[in-house]
Order: C-alpha cells, then sequence, then structure tokens
C-alpha cells in the first residue's frame, strides 16, 4: 500500500469507518480478478474493469467466480484483449461490461455466446458533459432517437457518482438473480447491503462538500463529470480526450486565469497515467498537486485497497483543495 496514504479526517474519516463496518464478510469468494474465468462450480462472471468487479463480488459474494479483463494498472481505455481472454469471455456464465468504454471488450462481447449480457450502461442515465470528455475512436454519434448506451458522445465514468452506481448495482443484482434464480435471496441480500454503503457515501460527499471556499477543480482526465454535476461543483479537465497530452499555451493560459478568478489551489492527476501535464500547469500558476482518483483500477500506488476507501481519500482531496468548512 502506498507509503504516503492520505490522512483522511473529519466526515472523510467518519464516512469511511461507517464504511468499512458495513463491508461484506465475504465480498469476494474466490474471485479476484486474474483467475479461471468459466466452467467453476459456481456462478462465472466475467468483467470488464475494476468499477465492474467491485459490483459483481460485493453482489455476487461467495456465490460467484469473477474475473476482469483489465489487469491493475492497466489503462482501461486502450485495452487489448488476448486470444485466451477472448476464449475464456465465451466460457463465463455472465458478462458486465460498460459499453462505450472500451471497444475491444464492446466487440468481444458482442461476438460471445455468453447467454447473461449485461451492460452497465443500459441501467442508469448517462449524461453528455461536452467536449471535455473522452472522445473514443469509433463510436457512432448520438441521436434522440438511439439507446443511451449505443451513443459515444455520453460520458462513461457513471461509477463516480455513488448515486447512479447505486442505479447499475441495483440492475447488476436483478441481473444475477434472473441468471441465477437458487441464488437469488442472497443476491437481493447483498446488494442492500451494497446500497447502504453507496447511500452512506453519497451523503458523506453531500455533506463534506456543502459548503467549501470553491467549486471549481482542475483535472487532467475528465472523469468527474458526474461527481462534479451531483455535488454542486465544476471540473475543469487540462486535455479532457487525452490525459496525456501536453497542454496548449493558450490553454494554459486560461486556466490559470480562472485559477486566480476561482480560487482554484490544486490542480489534480491519477494513479495510472502520468502527472507531467498536472505539474506543469501547477508550476506555471504557482498551484499545488494531489491525487484525485478515477478508479479505473487498484494498485499498490492506490490511495485505498477498493472502491469505498478510495472514494473516501478523493472526498478528503476535494475537501482540503476546495476548502471545505
Amino acid at each position: 500500500m502506498n507509503a504516503r496514504r492520505r490522512h483522511i479526517s473529519g466526515i472523510a474519516a467518519a464516512a469511511a469507518g461507517a464504511l468499512a463496518l458495513a463491508t461484506l464478510s465475504a465480498c469476494t469468494g474466490d474471485s479476484g480478478g486474474t483467475g479461471t474465468a468459466g466452467n467453476t462450480e459456481k456462478f462465472d462472471v466475467v468483467t470488464s474493469f475494476y468499477p465492474m468487479q467491485y459490483l459483481a463480488e460485493q453482489i455476487g459474494g461467495d456465490q460467484v467466480n469473477v474475473t476482469t479483463l483489465t489487469e491493475p494498472g492497466q489503462e482501461p481505455h486502450d485495452l487489448e484483449l488476448s486470444t485466451k481472454q477472448t476464449a475464456e469471455l465465451g466460457e463465463a456464465d455472465a458478462v458486465l461490461y460498460l459499453k462505450s468504454l472500451q471497444p475491444a471488450v464492446d466487440e468481444a462481447v458482442a461476438q460471445s455466446g455468453v447467454k447473461t449480457k449485461i451492460d452497465a450502461a443500459s441501467l442508469t442515465k448517462l449524461a453528455d458533459h461536452g467536449d471535455v470528455e473522452h472522445d473514443h475512436a469509433g463510436e457512432e454519434e448520438h441521436t434522440e432517437e438511439e439507446p443511451a448506451e449505443e451513443s459515444g458522445s455520453l460520458d462513461p465514468h457513471v461509477w463516480l457518482d455513488p448515486v447512479k452506481y447505486a442505479e447499475i448495482a441495483a440492475g447488476v443484482a436483478k441481473s444475477f438473480e434472473r441468471a441465477d434464480p437458487d441464488h437469488a435471496a442472497r443476491y437481493e441480500k447483498n446488494a442492500a447491503v451494497l446500497a447502504k454503503k453507496l447511500a452512506d457515501l453519497d451523503t458523506a460527499y453531500a455533506d463534506g462538500l456543502k459548503t467549501t471556499d470553491s467549486k471549481v477543480f482542475f483535472t487532467n482526465h475528465a472523469a468527474f463529470g458526474y461527481l462534479a454535476e451531483r455535488y454542486g461543483l465544476t471540473q475543469e479537465a487540462i486535455n479532457g480526450v487525452d490525459p496525456e497530452s501536453e497542454p496548449s499555451p493558450a490553454r494554459i493560459k486560461e486556466l490559470q486565469t480562472e485559477a486566480e478568478a476561482d480560487g482554484v489551489t490544486t490542480v489534480f492527476y491519477e494513479t495510472l497515467v502520468s502527472d507531467k501535464t498536472a505539474k506543469t500547469l501547477a508550476k506555471d500558476a504557482g498551484l499545488k498537486t494531489d491525487v484525485l482518483d478515477p478508479l479505473e483500477g487498484i494498485t499498490d500506488k492506490s490511495e485505498g485497497k477498493d472502491y469505498l476507501q478510495v472514494m473516501a481519500s478523493n472526498l478528503e482531496a476535494l475537501r482540503t483543495a476546495l476548502g471545505a468548512k
């Protein structure tokens, strides 16, 4: 675990403690990422990346065998699947993924014979947060007649909003119950526990960010649109399309001006991509840098060992940067 673990205090600490007490006693069963993907004695679920893996583990408990297509530390957006992964996907009882985030996964799922295909994007309402969000190549434009999950113009980062994540969790639980009715009661019970934890997290964010000196935060990855929208904040991404590209001089100047006008103190970077862009802006604008984790994967550099702990750390980072009261 990261030796420079963030000191979590106040509201975030209380939230983390309460959430930890609610953790399922056997949340992972024989899961854990990269083991056998199918043909086990349990309900075999292949997930696309960490936020989907976490849901499957929490809802499935010891009744499921969960594997993930995205290795810890691997940047999920550019994932390419091996022949072995594609074959194992076809042996699973269910696949849980987020359509439009990983084109290689979308293609593999479409071509697979998996009976239960759970698209998380279809379980909540996605939003278009503008051109600061990811521009995933090869995706079609959205029209009002098309379902939300068909659109590449919509922001896929719904897991960073606890309310929307809870909506997805409820839909995943129903899918598990239909696909594996012998254990439906267990899935329903586990889903209720998870719903309570996510509701507590939402309350912690709402209370913790209610009164702040500033409502604007800077990131190099435009992943926090849903979180900002939920809690009355404004996300400004340095280069929303590519988190590792160099910001233009014009963009640096624009953000310098905004930082002064809106009382911005911090430029956030991530654990899975370079911090060079954030540090460039911070140096030129006289700002601090800190981590705001988009939770696309958990590694030994993460500020927590699971979704809830990292989200609590993110809350504390935002409270500090925004001058929360």
